[in-house]
C-alpha cells in the first residue's frame, strides 16, 4: 500500500512539474530570499516513503533562498530557476491526496493555511540525492503561509519552516 501511494503521488508531482515547465522560470521571487529554519513535522494523513527518524533530521536544517541559489544544507543549485503558482485548497487535496479509501488525504487546514488559496513556489533543479527514497531537495516546492513562515513536503512528510530573521547573536533594536 504504501509503494502504491507513494507511485501515485509520484505521478501527481510528475503531471504537476510538466504544468509547470510549460510556464516561464523566472529567479527565485524576492519573496523567499533569506535563511529558513525547518521548524517542525506536520501531523497530517498521508503515508510517507520517511520514518520518523529521517523527517527528525530535517527538523533545525536550514534552508537558504537568494537570485544566485538555492541551498539545503551542503546540496546547491546555483542560479536557481523558479515557477510561482497560485494553488487553491482544492487543488492541494487533489495532488496531494490519494483517490482510494485508507490513502493518503492532507488539507490546507492540516498544514496551518486558512486561506482558500497559497502562492507556491516550485524550484527547478538537477535530481538530488538526499535519501535512497527520494530525489526532492527540502524546499524546493513551497507554500508561502505567511510572510516568515513557509510550508514544505518530503517524501510526502510535510514540514515547516520560519524565517531567521537575525544572526545569531547580532540582536538589532
Amino acid at each position: 500500500m504504501r509503494f502504491l501511494t507513494t507511485a501515485l503521488l509520484t505521478i501527481a508531482f510528475a503531471a504537476t512539474a510538466t504544468s509547470v515547465s510549460a510556464q516561464q522560470a523566472q529567479p527565485i521571487p524576492k519573496e523567499l530570499w533569506g535563511k529558513w529554519i525547518v521548524r517542525r513535522d506536520l501531523p497530517t494523513h498521508m503515508i510517507s516513503c520517511w520514518g520518523d527518524q529521517e523527517a527528525r533530521r530535517l527538523i533545525g536544517t536550514e534552508i537558504e533562498y537568494s537570485a544566485e541559489l538555492f541551498r539545503w544544507k551542503g546540496v546547491v543549485t546555483k542560479n536557481p530557476a523558479a515557477i510561482t503558482t497560485t494553488v487553491t485548497a482544492q487543488r492541494f487535496h487533489d495532488e496531494y491526496s490519494g483517490q482510494g479509501a485508507g490513502s493518503s488525504d492532507v488539507t490546507f487546514k492540516e498544514v496551518g493555511i486558512s486561506a482558500g488559496q497559497a502562492r507556491r513556489i516550485t524550484i527547478r533543479h538537477p535530481d538530488a540525492h538526499v535519501t535512497d527514497a527520494t530525489v526532492e531537495i527540502p524546499g524546493d516546492d513551497v507554500l508561502i503561509k505567511d510572510q516568515n513562515t513557509i510550508i514544505f513536503s518530503v517524501c510526502s512528510i510535510f514540514f515547516e519552516a520560519t524565517r531567521e530573521t537575525t544572526p545569531q547573536g547580532n540582536h538589532t533594536h
